[in-house]
């Protein structure tokens, strides 16, 4: 009875490959040079850090501010607070490790405290030892994990949607769906672009803002050699676990800290902004009501207001 189970269910698998395969949804790697090709520019640059080439772009003069990605985007995600920033501030990113066009490590060690240990890694190679510090989401959790560590670098932390907490949702789909040990070989293979826009529909607060173009480079760097697996690979780590620990850990900031929070956000709530705020001992909670997940990309006006009064600039 098991075997002929399991022959039904490879045959489904099987099935629902090639029909996907039909609609084209099967979709090969990338190469890094067509990706440098079509999404680096004149400021990017490459830097050696635990045997990868990691991709950054170095702007501007002045104080430097440290723009860190979330979760599957890269560092084209901070483009519209760069324009802006540039003007007054030296502003540095990059593409995390098993994003963008860095891509994997050899480790596949995607726990924050390697994150954390890359971060330092970068900055110091970058030769950058006071800054402004900003993360969101995954970039976030890094950020906050970092000003713990090396308190006395960071002169303002700025927090952006960041995980860290656990929430009251469940995981979205596209984590659930990389722990599925069958799902998870099939998105090696099958990565639909509609895949990529409904995850953004989740994303955003408003899907309106969602051009082709930017469903289009989210794509394509998921597709970058070695992304997907790498992705995979991040997605199995439970960051449920240590909460006490992380909350111990908030506690410890003294960092100056500004908290965006979009009010949609349906992957990291509200509420996890607001026990965030009160585990800090010196923040501020800013809410933006019509955004989601990524105020910076999707409300970069609206978010850069809210960030230049809390460094300073008029």
């Amino acid at each position: 009875m098991k075997a002929a189970f399991k022959k039904k269910y490879i045959l489904y698998i099987v099935l629902v490959v090639f029909i996907l395969l039909i609609k084209g949804a099967v979709y090969s790697d990338i190469s890094v040079e067509a990706l440098k090709a079509e999404y680096a520019n004149e400021y990017s640059k490459f830097i050696e850090v635990n045997e990868m080439q990691v991709h950054y772009r170095d702007e501007g003069k002045g104080f430097p501010i440290i723009l860190i990605h979330g979760t599957a985007s890269s560092l084209h995600t901070w483009n519209d607070w760069t324009k802006e920033l540039t003007q007054t501030y030296r502003v540095i990113r990059m593409d995390l490790p098993a994003f963008g066009i860095t891509g994997p490590n050899k480790n596949a060690d995607y726990s924050i405290k390697a994150y954390t240990q890359f971060l330092h890694q970068f900055l110091a190679k970058m030769e950058i030892d006071k800054f402004y510090l900003v993360g969101n989401s995954l970039g976030g959790n890094i950020a906050w994990n970092y000003a713990a560590e090396y308190p006395e670098k960071i002169e303002k932390l700025i927090l952006v949607d960041a995980s860290g907490l656990p929430t009251n949702k469940p995981q979205p789909a596209i984590f659930k769906m990389a722990k599925t040990p069958v799902l998870s070989s099939l998105f090696l293979y099958v990565t639909p672009k509609i895949f990529i826009k409904k995850n953004m529909k989740e994303v955003y607060g408003d899907e309106t803002k969602i051009t082709d173009d930017l469903v289009n480079r989210y794509h394509k760097m998921a597709l970058r050699v070695g992304n997907r697996q790498a992705f995979i690979d991040r997605a199995k780590i439970d960051f449920k676990l240590g909460e006490k620990d992380n909350l111990k850990k908030l506690k410890s900031i003294q960092t100056p800290t500004l908290l965006i929070w979009g009010a949609k956000d349906n992957w990291i709530p509200l509420d996890n902004g607001k026990r965030m705020n009160n585990a800090l001992i010196n923040s501020k909670l800013v809410v933006l009501e019509n955004s989601g997940h990524v105020p910076m990309e999707e409300s970069p006006e609206e978010s850069l207001i809210i960030l230049k009064e809390f460094i300073g600039i008029r």
